[in-house]
């Protein structure tokens, strides 16, 4: 990210999920691309859903309220369920190799864990009515648990690590 073109709007950049969620979104890309005709329409479904979670990761952080942040950081986690299955049936059908799967299985897992963390942790604050609806909260992450993942994604969004 461009020093220039910091905000702390933009902070959803610096969180391990919505970077796990790009990286998807090209796994899924370079999975999908040289599918033939008649196989266009399940690789554009694949590459929609994919794309659909690294952007409500971003427009959910973008939002000002808990509620609306939960909210697509679900609809991200749906967004994932659908291209999970997809995988499988492609994988289960012979339209994708073994190691393809296995990589794009491998990130999956990772990222449903880290955003079902990260939902956890941003309903507890929403259910202790332990959240500011600015874009900037200052409180310890040590409270969100012992995951590295999330403790650097809840540090960054509570730090405002973007200027």
């Amino acid at each position: 990210m461009s020093a220039e073109r910091r905000n702390k709007n933009r902070g959803y950049q610096q969180l391990l999920v919505w970077q796990d969620a790009i990286e998807l979104y090209g796994l899924t890309w370079t999975a999908v691309r040289d599918w033939p005709f008649e196989l266009k329409k399940l690789a554009s479904q694949s590459l929609a859903s994919s794309d659909s979670v690294h952007r409500n990761i971003a427009e959910g952080y973008c939002r000002r309220t808990i509620r609306e942040y939960l909210q697509h950081l679900n609809i991200a986690l749906g967004s994932l369920g659908e291209t999970l299955s997809g995988f499988v049936a492609y994988y289960r059908n012979g339209q994708i190799e073994p190691s393809t799967f296995e990589q794009l299985d491998t990130l999956i897992f990772r990222l449903e864990n880290r955003l079902l963390k990260l939902v956890e942790s941003l309903e507890h604050k929403r259910n202790t009515n332990d959240w500011t609806e600015t874009l900037i909260v200052r409180e310890d992450p040590i409270e969100y648990g012992t995951d590295p993942a999330i403790a650097h994604d809840l540090r960054n969004l509570l730090d405002g690590a973007v200027e």
